[in-house]
């Protein structure tokens, strides 16, 4: 490992910046860092500074087995040291995929002029970056949900999003134009033969091991050091509340830590295996993951964070952690060449207060898998003020085994915002075990849910609030799951009235 420059692909060439805080983000470095004889990129915009507006979004490219993998990612609190070894595209790369330099444009703007789908235009070119994303990841032109996706973590203020999804579909219908991927590949190839990556600014370190054996020694010889990933939780402790970080230990490099295994008996899924794709996995072993994780944060977050970060992270919010213990998840902690596993439902003791020790951190998720599903039922649902982009008020999640007479066995059920910690029902699960499920017992195990949590009133939502919606959750869980009835959501009405 050495102090050598961050070195990455930019600008159709290899970029190395020197002598910048390890804190700076990729944002500041477009708008505000200037080199001899180049000038300020400020096409991508700052809305607000937390990776919620989408006026920021960039592409980064990684090598993914030698194959350039391009994702959406938030500018705005998105270290800038954590892109050595990738690509960066911004709205101003565009124009240098055409053909011809004559002012033309990419099809992804052609179609948004012609689709109408700017007004004022500051979020314009953070639409487009995400468009563009999804213009060179998806073959044939979209469906509305998938232009949906693309698009969760972009906010428009005026124009609407008819004629941006209008737009983004209109963007097939015009020559294909895209990027050449060979060059920035052996770019990165280049780029990925350098040693470690080593900041030091004023005494304060960025540290970015390649293997787990160097992470797991730095982690020792530096305990206090903050581990960072996709910094989606903690860059808002820079951009909005100016704090210092102290030493960073990076994970982001680390090829062990991005690794999903499946065996007959487990799906082991590292830690630094991003959001975007932990989800995925998940939801095709457990197909009734797949309502959390179309609204589990926004693309761009879920392409940048964790699922390790989302967990280490102890949230009482954290939309992954009541699922998970639902499905029986323990964790794999190392600290130097010692591993140990423990439940997730125990690495949470109290609010923000986790299991690791000294010089610990998670190495990898361990989610169980069931032969024989059909008697296995499971729901996860969020309950939130907006269908995408918000914090749970209440994450419920719900499973069991049901016999053939629907007697309930091993049953869990697990919440996130009811107390400082995501956390079992007991006494709901107690009223439920080895019983046959009924309304009038769903009746009782909804009133066991006052022993269990005693939630807070905040501004997202009161106790009083908090504790009917769970309730509701174990209605739903049984309407849903035991009596097979279908529930129409105020979301598919109105997909049903645009047909």
């Amino acid at each position: 490992m050495s102090e050598r420059p961050i070195t990455f692909f930019f600008r159709g060439s290899q970029q190395q910046v020197e002598n910048v805080t390890p804190t700076m983000t990729v944002l500041q470095f477009l708008r505000e860092y200037i080199q001899t004889g180049k000038t300020r990129q400020t096409g991508t915009k700052e809305g607000c500074a937390e990776g919620d507006c989408g006026a920021c979004t960039v592409v980064i490219g990684e090598l993914v087995n030698d194959n350039l993998q391009l994702r959406s990612v938030n500018a705005c609190i998105q270290f800038l040291p954590t892109l050595d070894g990738k690509a960066l595209f911004t709205v101003e790369d565009l124009c240098t995929l055409l053909p011809k330099k004559d002012g033309a444009l990419h099809p992804v703007q052609q179609a948004m002029v012609d689709m109408h789908g700017s007004q004022c235009g500051f979020c314009t070119p953070g639409f487009i970056m995400s468009l563009w994303a999804m213009y060179e990841n998806e073959q044939h032109c979209p469906s509305k949900d998938q232009v949906s996706n693309y698009l969760s973590g972009n906010l428009c203020r005026c124009t609407g999003y008819r004629p941006i999804f209008d737009a983004a579909q209109k963007a097939y219908d015009y020559p294909r134009i895209l990027l050449k991927r060979q060059k920035v590949i052996e770019v990165l190839k280049e780029i990925k033969a350098l040693p470690a990556l080593h900041l030091n600014d004023h005494g304060q370190q960025f540290f970015a091991p390649k293997t787990l054996q160097d992470f797991a020694a730095l982690r020792l010889q530096l305990p206090q050091a903050r581990i960072v990933a996709g910094s989606t939780d903690v860059g808002l402790w820079v951009t909005k509340q100016g704090r210092n970080l102290g030493d960073m230990l990076y994970i982001g490099q680390v090829e062990e830590l991005k690794k999903i295994v499946v065996t007959d008996h487990a799906l082991t899924i590292g830690a630094n295996v991003s959001l975007s794709d932990a989800l995925i996995k998940i939801s095709d072993v457990y197909p009734d993951f797949q309502e959390l994780q179309r609204r589990f944060a926004s693309m761009p977050i879920k392409n940048a964070g964790t699922l390790g970060g989302n967990i280490a992270n102890g949230s009482p919010i954290g939309d992954s952690m009541p699922a998970l213990i639902t499905l029986g998840t323990r964790l794999i902690l190392r600290a130097g060449e010692q591993t140990r596993e423990i439940a997730l439902e125990d690495f949470y003791i109290d609010y923000q207060k986790t299991a690791l020790q000294l010089g610990e951190f998670v190495e990898a998720i361990v989610i169980p898998l069931r032969e024989g599903q059909t008697s296995f039922k499971f729901a996860s649902y969020k309950i939130a003020k907006r269908f995408e982009q918000d914090i749970s008020a209440v994450c419920a999640a719900i499973s069991c085994d049901l016999d053939n007479d629907d007697v309930a066995h091993n049953v869990r059920i697990a919440f996130g915002g009811m107390a400082a910690i995501p956390k079992r029902a007991k006494y709901a699960e107690a009223i439920l075990e080895g019983q046959q499920l009924t309304a009038e017992l769903i009746v009782l195990a909804q009133e066991a849910l006052s022993k269990d949590y005693q939630p807070l009133d905040d501004g997202r939502a009161s106790s009083a609030y908090r504790l009917h919606v769970a309730k509701n959750c174990l209605q739903r869980f049984y309407v849903e799951k035991i009596l097979s009835q279908t529930i129409t959501r105020v979301n598919d009405l109105i997909a049903m009235m645009e047909i």
